[in-house]
């Protein structure tokens, strides 16, 4: 599979589409704590068939440490409930995203991303791609039927839990959820312009 099916080609950090979050879902959250699940063998991400899909997943940051906590809580719940009301296990593919990884990522051109340093979510510890563990391997195609189905009721769990979700975007990203939190597009573009500024000679 190709990156672009889990990055839009479009920059994300601008886009000022909100969903409105559910209130008793909210609601829930405040006061509970919950944990991340242990790391994944790294073999899960090495195996062929998820290379050949995703040839930049081997590199990619799943420290939930190095997100956004209201951000973690917010995804972990929306594990929670894809396990306990529908039957799927999840896994966090990426969090975390370096300004130099979304740099290296920028230069492979549009079908991978056109999002440069510090203009996606995953720059700022509030994005994440994921995707399903079915009998113990790691399921990100989406020509899967069951996948499909999956990442149809993980983009409704996450819109619930008041996050955006990459499959209603032009260029779909299914396995990609995002918290626009308030006041991050204005802190967006004040790095973007400044980068800008920074690069005119």
């Amino acid at each position: 599979m190709a990156w672009s099916r889990w990055h839009p080609q479009r920059l994300d950090g601008f886009d000022d589409t909100t969903v409105p979050a559910n209130a008793q879902v909210a609601q829930l959250l405040l006061g509970e704590h919950l944990v991340p699940p242990p790391p994944l063998p790294p073999d899960v991400f090495l195996a062929a068939d998820i290379v050949a899909e995703q040839p930049f997943l081997a590199t990619a940051d799943r420290r939930w440490e190095q997100m956004d906590p209201g951000f973690v809580q917010a995804v972990l719940q929306v594990f929670r409930v894809m396990k306990a009301q529908h039957g799927y296990d999840m896994a966090l593919l990426e969090g975390w995203r370096s300004p130099q990884r979304q740099a290296l990522l920028a230069v492979r051109g549009p079908a991978v991303t056109q999002a440069g340093p510090w203009q996606s979510y995953h720059q700022w510890g509030l994005a994440a791609d994921c995707a399903f563990l079915r009998e113990g391997r790691l399921l990100i195609s989406e020509r899967d039927p069951w996948a499909r189905q999956g990442y149809a009721l993980f983009g409704q769990v996450a819109e619930q839990m008041g996050l955006t979700w990459g499959g209603r975007w032009q260029m779909a990203d299914l396995g990609h959820i995002e918290w626009r939190k308030p006041g991050m597009q204005a802190a967006m573009r004040a790095r973007a312009d400044a980068g800008a500024n920074a690069s005119t000679p």
